[in-house]
């Protein structure tokens, strides 16, 4: 656990930076029962920064293995009618939402894929009706990590348990830009400025599609709907209330057309999905859909994942991130996407998000559909930048423009 001051700042940027509730507005915490304490201090800074009604959601990750390892199909895929009302309430009231991540990488090794894959379905159809409330920003929402020991082993495994956790608190604070003696939320003003900038200059450019080569395989050329908008850092609610989604973040993405993307793409780092670990895998497009995956590990929950619906197989989302990122830079793999993401160049598999091409807020799915955003109950990024990604960017009057050289913006 980092000093009392170290903690406070961490939650100053969970809560003020992070979601920035409104005066009286409720916040609804979900978090890991291991997080108590700062789950404590993050409604102690609510509450002093004016937010209504802190309500918490706990979870539990043994408890969760347990469930799988000893509940039927049938009845562990049940979602209670209590749990979509909650959800109803929740929006219908106007929360803002902090999700608190601690992942065990490694959660569910050994489940049945068919059992995870039907969980995960019933769970995604139950929640798809509310998805808007956080994917159209009508809500403020926000997610940061805390590190568990299983987590911090997986990530540090020659290390002991209490070393590979305090390493782990060191690494999410740096990379979260929490540092000792400094304002936190000084620091990611100027932090949200630099992405700014970048998808200012993204946005003059309005290319029509980008291309990606690296050497491990990737030649893929991605489509951007036409009207899409970049965006970067903090975003904001129809109402003009500020917030960051993700904490940390590094990226600047927008919307691909869903039916111009060909080529092929290799993973750089593996995808944490369902509580198992995808490495190494591959995937081929035509005309925006996924005609074939391979995986090194873990490709029937790869194939889960594809097969989902049918918008599982394109996608929603093309970021960019610097290779020279202060996560990158750190050299360590996380096994958790909220960081390895922001490391890397990714890609999203499913939903689009609206705000991301022009009017999209106000666009009826099937409106969103006809413009090339992607519909679909997941949105999963995966990682494939690397240390000499090229991008190279294609305007609507056939210019070339140089986006990306050796993994690093360059325009």
């Amino acid at each position: 656990m980092p000093k009392k001051e170290l903690l406070h700042e961490f939650a100053k940027l969970a809560v003020v930076l992070g979601v920035n509730p409104k005066k009286g507005q409720p916040l609804v915490i979900s978090a890991p029962v291991e997080a108590h304490e700062f789950v404590e201090e993050c409604a102690r800074v609510a509450y002093e920064y004016g937010a209504g009604k802190v309500e918490v959601r706990w979870s539990n990750n043994t408890l969760s293995r347990l469930d799988y390892e000893n509940v039927e199909t049938d009845v562990l895929k049940v979602v209670a009618n209590w749990q979509i009302e909650r959800t109803k309430d929740q929006i219908e009231r106007g929360v803002c939402m902090l999700n608190i991540n601690s992942p065990d990488p490694e959660l569910l090794e050994g489940i049945d894929a068919d059992k995870i894959k039907a969980v995960r379905l019933e769970a995604m159809k139950a929640s798809q009706p509310y998805q808007y409330y956080t994917m159209n920003n009508i809500g403020q929402w926000s997610i940061i990590a805390y590190p568990n020991k299983k987590w911090a082993k997986k990530v540090f495994p020659e290390l002991s348990d209490d070393e590979a956790l305090e390493k782990l608190w060191d690494a999410i604070l740096y990379t979260s830009r929490v540092f000792e003696g400094k304002d936190v939320l000084k620091e990611w003003e100027s932090h949200n400025q630099e992405m700014h900038e970048h998808a200012r200059k993204m946005n003059e450019y309005n290319f029509e599609s980008l291309h990606f080569k690296n050497k491990y395989g990737t030649d893929l050329r991605v489509g951007l709907a036409k009207g899409h908008i970049w965006c970067g850092g903090d975003e904001a609610t129809p109402s003009g209330q500020i917030f960051n989604p993700n904490i940390p973040t590094e990226e600047v993405f927008t919307m691909p057309d869903r039916t111009k993307i060909d080529g092929t793409v290799t993973s750089t780092k593996p995808l944490n999905y369902g509580g198992k670990l995808i490495s190494s895998f591959t995937l081929t497009f035509k005309d925006g859909k996924v005609i074939k995956a391979e995986a090194k590990d873990n490709g029937d929950t790869l194939d889960a994942l594809l097969n989902t619906d049918e918008g599982s197989r394109s996608l929603g989302e093309v970021a960019l991130i610097s290779y020279d990122s202060p996560i990158s830079k750190s050299g360590i793999l996380f096994y958790n996407t909220l960081f390895d993401e922001n490391a890397s160049c990714h890609l999203a598999l499913g939903a689009c998000y609206p705000m991301t091409i022009e009017g999209g807020e106000k666009m009826s799915t099937e409106e969103l559909y006809e413009k090339g955003g992607n519909d679909s109950m997941n949105h999963v990024d995966f990682m494939f930048g690397s240390e000499d990604m090229s991008v190279v960017g294609r305007t609507y009057d056939g210019q070339e423009i140089e986006v990306f050289k050796d993994g690093n913006f360059c325009i």
